[in-house]
């Protein structure tokens, strides 16, 4: 069992492209951001949508490891700009 989550398969994948379209779908900026507050959200929602579509690229070379770990990053900076009080939760 534990050899099984050591390997990153296309099923597990799928799930992970799953909960970070939905996490990117239910993040927005916060409408009350100062310039530099701005900013930085800005980059934090671009650079996790870039994650996502290098993560896309890797799956489809069959690169399933490094795939994961660009979703990871994703969710990293969707989590610091919920984090910073940048992003919200969409209602």
């Amino acid at each position: 069992m534990e050899e099984d989550r050591k390997i990153v398969t296309k099923e597990r994948l799928d799930k992970e492209f799953a909960r970070i379209k939905e996490a990117l779908e239910e993040t927005e900026m916060r409408d009350d951001l100062d310039e530099s507050q701005l900013r930085g959200a800005v980059e934090c929602l671009d650079t996790a949508t870039r994650y996502t579509k290098d993560a896309e690229y890797f799956a489809e070379k069959g690169d399933f490891a490094t795939a994961f770990g660009a979703l990871n990053y994703a969710f990293g900076f969707i989590d610091a700009g919920l984090r910073l009080q940048v992003f919200v939760k969409k209602q």
